[in-house]
């Protein structure tokens, strides 16, 4: 097995197309299992099968709690990717990163706008063993490099659509 390596730095280097150029993209597909609803008992499960993980209610919505949940997720995901993207700066900049972590907590409650619900995420970064003004820097990048930081910040382009009922293909027409 090939030893895992850091993305290359050339990741980097900057776009200057018309549109939207996509580098990847992958498909999750929850179902909503025993109960009939993911978030009480679901199962996520990815296009290339590398990720399956069942989803539970939190005991802190009602739930029996045992299986993780949507704000897990999105803090993991969240998470990585400014991991990364960190990481990748540093190097760049020959930053050598040594025990460096990312925490993303993310907050599932009402939304005072409309009455409904929202997310909050806040992001700690620890970076042991670099100047303060440095890793401040480091950090203020990443953030405008970072996809899900820019998300977070900005929103993001998002199509819902209905699918066909049994072909599993999505239906445009409202």
């Amino acid at each position: 097995m090939a030893k895992l390596q850091a993305p290359p730095v050339s990741l980097l280097n900057k776009y200057s197309g018309a549109d939207f150029q996509p580098i990847y993209g992958t498909t999750v597909t929850v179902s909503g299992g025993e109960a009939e609803h993911a978030r009480a008992s679901g199962t996520a499960r990815s296009d290339d099968g590398n990720l399956e993980v069942d989803l539970r209610l939190p005991s802190a919505m009602g739930g029996e709690g045992g299986g993780t949940n949507p704000e897990q997720l999105f803090a993991a995901a969240y998470a990585a990717c400014f991991h990364g993207a960190l990481n990748l700066l540093a190097s760049r900049n020959g930053i050598v990163m040594r025990g460096a972590s990312v925490e993303v907590s993310v907050v599932f409650g009402r939304d005072p706008m409309d009455g409904l619900f929202a997310l909050t995420a806040d992001v700690r970064i620890y970076l042991p063993g670099i100047e303060k003004s440095v890793a401040q820097e480091l950090v203020r990048n990443t953030e405008r490099l970072c996809p899900y930081a820019k998300m977070a910040r900005s929103g993001i382009t998002s199509v819902v659509a209905l699918a066909d009922a049994g072909s599993g293909k999505v239906n445009n027409k409202q």
